[in-house]
């Protein structure tokens, strides 16, 4: 993070782990203040200049955040990011991909 996202995570901080403990409250106990402010920054405000948003702006759209609206963003970088042949070797994978013959 640059110093000026830096400084607004700061002042935003009471809102994050108020949405934090709120989110935990709804079965989700894992969830941390840095992967709620990353979602904000690259899904809720990723058409915004952050650093140029007034603090009422960046903690109300925090308290706005639903536990839908951020699973379901969780769930889709999750599957984004895996790579769901990683426990295959080479022959399991050359089988896999590989046409099937006609016998």
């Amino acid at each position: 993070m640059t110093i000026q996202f830096e400084q607004l995570f700061k002042q935003a901080l009471p809102a994050v782990q108020s949405k934090r403990n709120e989110l935990r409250l709804y079965g989700y106990p894992t969830v941390t203040d840095e992967e709620i402010w990353k979602y904000c920054i690259q899904k809720k405000w990723r058409k915004k200049k952050v650093e140029d948003m007034p603090i009422h702006e960046v903690v109300s759209g925090i308290l706005r955040l639903t536990a839908a609206e951020f699973m379901t963003y969780t769930q889709i970088e999750q599957q984004r990011d895996s790579n769901w042949f990683s426990d295959l070797n080479s022959d399991e994978l050359q089988l896999l991909l590989s046409p099937k013959k006609a016998e």
